[in-house]
């Protein structure tokens, strides 16, 4: 193979992994207990589960603790709590396909949320793009991504005599067919391979019905949802392009939209302090010990309209790797 031809081969490669796994994700609430967390040595399910409570106290908890490698907020934004390749402690008492402790060959995700109430679309978004990224790189099938719901099992107590599936409903929507459309799921586990090899007994009898029968509670809710565009999501869980909504349930017009003046002048992304002048931007503050990025920008520290600049380098607000921020860069928004 010649020299040209290998570097096309070796570009098209890296534009597709690029593609492939482009979901960004904030270090902000990173564990304190990634460190010390073992290198997992499979993966074999996607666990995702839903926080029961807010986001705040959700992010702290999950933090502490290092109970999931992701968090996903109501707005979209992606927290990484544990490094991808390590264990999380996240499912508790678990069984899967006869093998317990599922926390050893699964990555966990929280969503923050309740099991039986419907998640915004643009959450729903967010957490379909970052699955797809992860059934890529662990090659995964979509029946292997579950719910906790579906991998808890109880001990025996003075309600059930045996061990048995039901112990928590935890994340019960994402087996729904329904919301498994939005995820771009198209299949789920037929059944649960503990209770058919009589390992554990039903002890949910509606749970049992929800996981693997016909029961769902939010078919018509997103009856209307389209699937078929995968619709791009900010690490600040803002909207790009055309808004969410109307990619996901349509316009309302059908008129096709008047072409630019060909008088327009394309943006162009500021290259230089001297452009980010010029396109009526100020410097906000600059990053010192004890003066934090979200101290100095607020909650718009992560947005595509906040630049950092150092060493002549200009880096918009969405695309900056939190672990990277340091001590010099100056951070520059629109005049207010």
């Amino acid at each position: 193979m010649t020299g040209p031809a290998r570097g096309v081969l070796l570009a098209a490669a890296f534009l597709a992994a690029t593609r492939a796994f482009a979901v960004d994700a904030s270090n902000r609430y990173r564990s304190p207990r990634n460190p010390e967390r073992k290198i997992r040595p499979t993966t074999e399910l996607i666990v995702l589960h839903t926080t029961e409570a807010p986001a705040r106290s959700s992010l702290a908890k999950v933090s502490e603790r290092g109970e999931c490698h992701y968090c996903v907020t109501e707005e979209g934004v992606i927290y990484r709590i544990v490094d991808r390749d390590k264990e999380a402690f996240h499912a508790g008492r678990s069984m899967w396909k006869g093998k317990e402790d599922v926390d050893k060959f699964s990555i966990g995700i929280e969503c923050v949320g309740y099991h039986d109430q419907a998640m915004g679309t643009v959450q729903l978004a967010a957490i379909r793009d970052l699955v797809d990224d992860l059934k890529k790189m662990y090659r995964l099938t979509d029946d292997k991504v579950v719910t906790q719901s579906q991998v808890a099992y109880g001990r025996p107590n003075k309600w059930q005599k045996h061990n048995h599936r039901g112990r928590k409903r935890c994340g019960m929507l994402f087996a729904m067919p329904s919301v498994r459309r939005v995820l771009g799921l198209k299949t789920r586990a037929a059944s649960d391979p503990d209770v058919k090899a009589g390992r554990l007994v039903v002890g949910d009898d509606y749970l049992a019905k929800v996981l693997y029968g016909n029961i769902d509670t939010f078919k018509s809710t997103y009856a209307r949802v389209k699937t078929s565009v995968p619709p791009p999501v900010r690490q600040d869980g803002g909207e790009t392009g055309g808004g969410f909504f109307s990619r996901l349930f349509g316009s309302p017009k059908t008129a096709e939209p008047k072409p630019a003046p060909k008088t327009a002048l394309k943006w162009r992304a500021p290259a230089s302090i001297e452009d980010l002048k010029k396109m009526g931007y100020v410097k906000k503050g600059v990053v010192k010990p004890g003066v934090t990025a979200a101290s100095i920008a607020g909650g718009k520290w992560n947005y595509s309209t906040t630049y950092y600049t150092i060493r002549d380098k200009v880096i918009p607000g969405n695309l900056i790797n939190p672990a990277k921020i340091e001590v010099g860069m100056e951070i520059w928004m629109k005049k207010q």
